[in-house]
This record gives structure tokens, sequence and C-alpha cells, in this order.
């Protein structure tokens, strides 16, 4: 191969990788379908492999995620959808996911969907491998402020909410309950 073909070769690969970014970034969450799968770190990676095959790594909420069957079969659609194969799906558990992962744009969405976001960061925030130092003593965080009024009144009905990545909580001011996506 010359070195215009292989630069040729180099940017249709890209080409196809900003592409399929673009088509994972439409890609919603299944139980909280106002954010990306993206905009909430779940998609960690889009690559190239060395068989040329299309690899999309994803790491789930927490490892028992039952949502994560769903978020797979929605890229495959994506990406079949807009003719991006052959692709591969693997699911990473390390590191694990954190909040720290969200986009600030998926933290106010979650606000104007009624879910407090999580508050706060519970390490450095990286999106890498790199090891980081796990924390097993939970950290004292202020109640969650109400994503309808704005009030930092609350309090804790349950320790789990709509789903197990959330709790349940209300605001004492407004009497309105919401879900607060707990920090990881």
């Amino acid at each position: 191969m010359t070195s215009t073909a292989a630069l040729a070769s180099v940017r249709t690969a890209d080409a196809v990788l900003e592409r399929a970014w673009s088509v994972l970034e439409a890609v919603p969450d299944p139980e909280i379908p106002v954010v990306s799968i993206r905009e909430l770190g779940i998609l960690r990676n889009v690559s190239r492999a060395a068989d040329g095959v299309l690899e999309v790594v994803i790491t789930p909420t927490y490892s028992g995620c039952p949502a994560m069957s769903q978020i797979a079969e929605d890229i495959a659609h994506a990406l079949d959808g807009a003719e991006l194969t052959p692709y591969r799906i693997e699911t990473a558990l390390a590191p694990a996911w954190t909040t720290d992962w969200m986009t600030d744009e998926a933290k106010e969405k979650l606000r104007a969907y009624g879910i407090a976001p999580p508050t706060g960061q519970c390490g450095s925030g990286s999106n890498s491998a790199a090891e980081e130092v796990i924390r097993f003593a939970p950290r004292p965080m202020a109640a969650p402020a109400c994503p309808r009024c704005g009030s930092a009144h609350t309090e804790r009905l349950a320790q789990f909410g709509s789903t197990a990545c959330k709790a349940l909580y209300r605001c004492l001011d407004c009497r309105e309950p919401f879900d607060y996506f707990k920090p990881y």
C-alpha cells in the first residue's frame, strides 16, 4: 500500500469512527431516555480493532445493571441502521463506572427531568483505565436539592428509588418525591 493509500485508509477509518460516535451519541439510556449513554459515561470507547472490526466498549452504572442487555441491543440497532458493520460490543467492568463520568449536560437534563443529579465528585473524574484509590468508607454528603423547586430542605425516604442507582427523596417544602442519582 502506498503512503497516499495508507493515509486515505486512515482518514476513512477516522471518518467511520467519527460517524459511529455521532450515531451512538443519540442512543438514549433505556431507564432515563432524556440522556444518552454517552452523556452518562456508559459509552466508554469506540475504536477500530486490529481485525478491522468496530469495537464499542460500554460500562454499566453498576455490575448488576439489568439495562445493559437493552443498551447493547440499542447500540446494535443504531449501528445496523447506520450501516456501520461489522462491530462487536464489549462490556468492561473495570475500572468501575462512576458518576464523575457524567457530563454537565447530562446532570442538567436529569434535573429538568425531575431527577436530582449526583453531587460532588467520587474520584478523579477521569474516564481512564488508570489505577485509582478505592474508598470503602462513605463520605458524608449534603442532601440533594429538590429538582422541582430547588429547595435544599429534603429528606431521604429510601436508599433505593426507581432503580438501584437512585435513592428516593422528598422535598419538605414542595412535598414532592423525587429520585436522586446516587454518586458512585
